[in-house]
């Protein structure tokens, strides 16, 4: 038996254990339903949700060493015992025919055919390998996710560019988070939400920004309706929203105008002197140029760039002004933009300016999408290098290498591509092989029709999921089976920067791996094993990135283990050495301390742009996109799986239109209707609703076929795309 088969039956027999710390099972010693005779016959065992930000604990009910059932978990501090429909059906989509179950490979004949690993593998090597030998070594890139472990992002980060010379490498973060660390990197030194979920309970005034809270993150917007204090709840979106209809102030502005509202807000409150101005003196600077800045965004301008007239905005800025404990919550309606970043910071100036940051009830707080984002922002190795440092930075790259053991020019010295630029980069050729891992860009990415395009132009594509089905497995010259939710260990972070545990609760199906165990396969035929032989497991890794946080903003070194986290309920970060409060609520700069070298927080702001796709003649109607159901989850790979939430929501897509809009079109209730846009064009039903403001319609980001209408259009800052806004028109189906 070789080396190479060796390694394979290693990990192909790791992977049916360990099921549960509970239950003790150490990696290797038992199968899948198999527990030590001093073990319960039945047990129950905690873990972290695997779909959105929020972070919810689930208590998975095991018989006999196997998952049967799940339920919340009641003394959790996130969730507090709730669960929403897709946390209640967890378990079951990972029990599909659509699983991929062994290695997939394109044949001469253009079809999918299963493979051994060990020829998936040779392949995988060859293929790359060949490719940086004839383009050179940033000739192949990566894209990652922020649905997998910490662990197994940190261990593809570093294989890729410590050991496979790969610069290019960017994660789906991108489309929903980046507009968010860029604003609080450049406003606060630092990618660091400063809340705590309990200042959703401890506001007297919430304002949620692009959030539709009681869709996107359902728990969360359950503990909002906790908050004893009976809230004023100002919700800012074009549309009247689940979240909006029950606000008690709803602002129904122009699609991104929110930056020409957001100033206009500032200019009202620094001509009352509803300032806190002990705070702006010591914690801040350019807040004298903040004030010169918004003074020409005066009512008439702002109501005309919103739509909202001055009674609406004086009210809000009085709102603001009368609360004692305001906080500030955005989410993809600011992110996803062309002007996001600076939209961000324009609430982030908000809090700034009237003190509402670092007290109970308050800041500027933006809500994560993906269940790992924070994980990724901190330790993938794409935006940053382990642990929240600097590529470009050498004394980082040091600090790095002495931790990792390895030669420091083995890190690169300048930051990846982003998302765009790499789908770009292969437009023109410079990018000819790439890995995809846990996300589906086929389906995800802006201007679909032209990203299939694009992917097909790659001379490899290899795709790493849960299922073989999705859109861009269906592309692929190499599918790779991967583990998932429940089949594997690891943390996630969630939005409050909680750490949660994931563990082992099922097997598996076929030849299925975790991706973790699939890095550490490419690194052994790759041939750099060696530079990971500290990486056995996910724990393992976790120590290091421990070393890696020490002295971060983010700093962790304090937490022992996956046990300490499970004991503690989750621990948020920062938990250095010698703290010992494991379940004390960590509320960031509560001392008015910020993570500049000056410690001081900075007003940022610039002119806002018009809409980069305006409607006219021929394309009157502003397309809004955003997430439809609770029970939808992103592209449905896994949520379609679901024969109980495939019930929640609709079945045939589905267009928002206002009722007068329909009349005039002479569109009926669930008529079928084209939406079409300059660069694609889609069927729908046309659902009628006064939600929806006249000259606007709203189709859910679910369906594979919405992004062949979005416009590819980019934050200057963040890079990420903007989703939210673009001209369509709209008819009767022929």
């Amino acid at each position: 038996m070789n080396d190479n088969t060796a390694t394979i039956r290693e990990l192909l027999h790791q992977r049916s254990g360990p099921l549960t710390r509970e239950l003790m099972l150490e990696p290797g010693r038992f199968g899948l339903g198999q527990v030590p005779a001093s073990a319960k016959p039945d047990a129950t065992t905690g873990m972290v949700c695997g779909y959105c930000s929020t972070g919810c604990n689930l208590n998975v009910h095991l018989k006999e060493g196997e998952a049967v059932g799940l339920s919340p978990t009641t003394d959790y501090p996130v969730n507090l015992g709730m669960a929403c429909p897709k946390g209640w059906e967890a378990l079951t989509v990972l029990d599909s025919a659509d699983r991929a179950t062994t290695p997939l490979l394109r044949n001469p004949g253009g079809r999918l055919e299963p493979v051994e690993w060990e020829t998936a593998m040779r392949t995988f090597v060859d293929r790359f390998k060949g490719i940086q030998e004839k383009h050179g070594k940033h000739s192949v890139a990566f894209l990652g996710t922020g649905q997998i472990p910490t662990e197994e992002m940190a261990l593809l980060g570093a294989l890729t560019k410590f050991g496979m010379g790969i610069l290019h490498g960017d994660g789906n973060t991108r489309q929903c988070m980046a507009t968010s660390v860029v604003a609080y990197k450049q406003a606060f030194g630092f990618d660091a939400p400063p809340y705590t979920y309990a200042d959703f309970e401890e506001s007297d005034v919430i304002v949620l920004v692009g959030s539709n809270l009681c869709i996107a993150h359902p728990i969360m917007w359950e503990r909002v309706m906790r908050n004893p204090h009976q809230p004023e709840i100002v919700v800012i979106d074009p549309r009247m929203t689940e979240t909006a209809m029950n606000a008690t102030q709803h602002l129904p502005l122009a699609p991104k105008s929110d930056q020409s509202l957001l100033y206009g807000i500032a200019r009202i409150l620094i001509e009352n002197d509803w300032i806190d101005h002990r705070f702006v003196e010591a914690a801040t600077n350019e807040f004298a140029e903040f004030v010169e800045f918004v003074a020409p965004f005066t009512d008439d301008r702002v109501a005309n760039d919103t739509g909202l007239t001055a009674e609406q905005l004086h009210r809000f800025a009085e709102t603001i002004h009368g609360g004692k404990r305001v906080s500030f919550w955005w989410t993809m309606g600011v992110n996803q933009s062309y002007q996001g970043v600076r939209t961000a910071q324009a609430i982030i100036n908000l809090a700034l300016m009237t003190g509402n940051i670092g007290r109970p009830g308050t800041g500027a707080n933006s809500i994560t999408g993906q269940c790992n984002a924070m994980g990724s922002r901190l330790f993938s190795n794409t935006s940053n290098l382990l642990g929240g440092h600097d590529f470009t930075n050498a004394e980082h790259r040091k600090k790095i290498a002495g931790i990792l053991d390895i030669d420091a020019e083995a890190i690169p010295t300048e930051n990846s591509w982003a998302y765009n630029e790499i789908i770009e980069g292969i437009l023109r050729g410079k990018i000819k092989g790439l890995w995809v891992i846990c996300t589906n860009p086929a389906h995800s990415w802006i201007n679909q029709n032209q990203c299939r395009d694009i992917l097909d132009r790659l001379d490899f594509l290899v795709v790493q999921d849960m299922y073989a089905n999705t859109e861009t497995a269906e592309m692929a010259d190499l599918v790779l089976p991967a583990a998932g939710w429940g089949e594997k260990e690891g943390t996630f972070i969630n939005s409050e920067r909680r750490i949660g545990v994931l563990k082992k609760v099922a097997k598996a199906p076929g030849q299925a791996i975790s991706d973790f165990n699939i890095f550490k396969l490419v690194a052994h035929y790759w041939g750099c094993g060696e530079m990971f032989e500290r990486w056995q497991t996910p724990e393992d890794v976790f120590q290091i990135l421990k070393q890696c946080s020490a002295g971060q903003p983010c700093d962790i070194t304090g937490i022992e283990g996956y046990r300490h986290i499970d004991q503690g309920g989750g621990i948020q970060w920062p938990f250095a050495s010698g703290d010992i409060e494991a379940t004390r609520e960590r509320r960031l700069f509560e001392d008015g301390q910020f993570f500049h070298p000056d410690g001081k927080a900075r007003f940022l702001f610039e002119e806002p742009r018009p809409l980069s796709e305006p409607p006219t003649k021929r394309f009157p109607f502003i397309l809004l996109t955003g997430r439809g159901t609770a029970s939808q989850w992103h592209t449905q790979t896994r949520t379609g799986q679901s024969a109980v939430l495939r019930k929640l929501y609709p079945k045939k897509l589905i267009v928002e239109i206002n009722p007068a809009d329909a009349e005039r079109l002479q569109i009926g209730p669930g008529e079928r209707v084209v939406v079409k846009s300059q660069r694609g064009r889609i069927e729908a039903r046309a659902f009628l609703t006064p939600t929806i403001q006249r000259g606007q319609v709203f189709v859910a980001m679910h369906d594979r076929t919405v992004n062949q209408l979005t416009d590819a259009v980019f934050d200057p800052y963040s890079r990420q795309p903007s989703y939210k806004a673009c001209a369509v028109q709209v008819m009767r189906h022929p």
